[in-house]
């Protein structure tokens, strides 16, 4: 299998500008940006948690909302084309199952570089992809 170009490159987007530098790298991959699919994942809402509690936020207007963010953030012309999606759940599982589901050629993600006691607290996104993923996985430092 050839390197270049890819086919089907997913790009997990989380609105910072490592995601958006890991967005043009993985358009330098493809021969056009309908290749590209961005995906954002949105935690899962659990009944105990005050926004389920106090707001009226259901999956598909937090959907609407995240698509609506996601258009925003990519108004460049150079976004034209590229597919957007949206998922609910843990990120790493989600962006893993995403590519494998979509037979997806490469996953195009940023590193936020946590280490020490911050990564065994919080975790890290870009590791749980690396061991959970069916394809290649580009793993970006800042």
């Amino acid at each position: 299998m050839p390197w270049l170009p890819k086919k089907f490159v997913v790009v997990p987007v989380d609105f910072s500008d490592d995601s958006i530098a890991a967005l043009d790298t993985a358009l330098q991959l493809v021969a056009g940006p309908a290749d590209v699919h961005v995906l954002h994942v949105l935690p899962t809402i659990e009944p105990a948690d005050p926004e389920y509690l106090w707001t009226t936020a259901d999956s598909p207007a937090r959907q609407a909302h995240t698509e609506q963010a996601l258009h925003e953030r990519l108004a460049d012309a150079r976004y034209s084309g590229v597919q957007l999606h949206v998922a609910f759940g843990e990120a790493g599982h989600e962006i893993a199952d995403f590519a494998k589901d979509h037979h997806a050629d490469l996953i195009v993600l940023p590193s936020h570089g946590r280490t020490g006691i911050s990564r065994l607290l919080i975790g890290s996104t870009a590791e749980r992809v690396v061991r959970l993923a069916h394809c290649p996985v580009l793993v970006l430092r800042k």
